[in-house]
């Protein structure tokens, strides 16, 4: 009495995976029996034949977890992940002084527009470490115009 090849065509049938196709327990003779799609399609119409729901993903385990570092658990030294100073303050800290930097450049008419936008976007990036680096870089390059 298998229902292998039946839950196949099932599956087929109603656009589901093998594994989402439910076979009642106490039709499974009649279910056997069939094997024409004809034959399962009606099976499927009387409901010998069903499709299960979607199983979703249980956030039970994400809410637990949630709770617990609410009260403080999992904080320790074990679970920090980067060093005292890394961070976003750190960063927005440098990004705002290397912009104040090339803004001042370029009003200054030390560099072009064109060079100020490519520099922006290079800071943007994280290319530029501090303001000083900055001007190490326009250097190497000969970027600034003398006047």
């Amino acid at each position: 009495m298998s229902v292998v090849s039946q839950k196949r065509l099932a599956a087929e049938l109603l656009k589901v995976g093998i594994t989402r196709v439910w076979v009642d327990p106490e039709d499974t003779e009649r279910v056997s029996s069939a094997i024409t799609r004809g034959e399962i399609r009606k099976l499927i119409h009387e409901g010998s034949i069903q499709k299960l729901p979607k199983t979703g993903i249980s956030r039970g385990r994400k809410r637990a977890k949630r709770e617990e570092l609410l009260a403080g658990r999992h904080k320790g030294p074990g679970s920090i992940k980067g060093s005292v100073g890394s961070g976003k303050k750190r960063w927005v800290i440098r990004i705002r002084s290397v912009r104040r930097k090339l803004r001042f450049l370029r009003d200054k008419r030390l560099i072009t527009t064109q060079t100020y936008g490519k520099l922006a976007l290079m800071a943007k990036g994280g290319t530029f470490r501090s303001a000083a680096h900055l001007d190490e870089y326009l250097d190497t390059h000969k970027l600034v115009r003398r006047r």
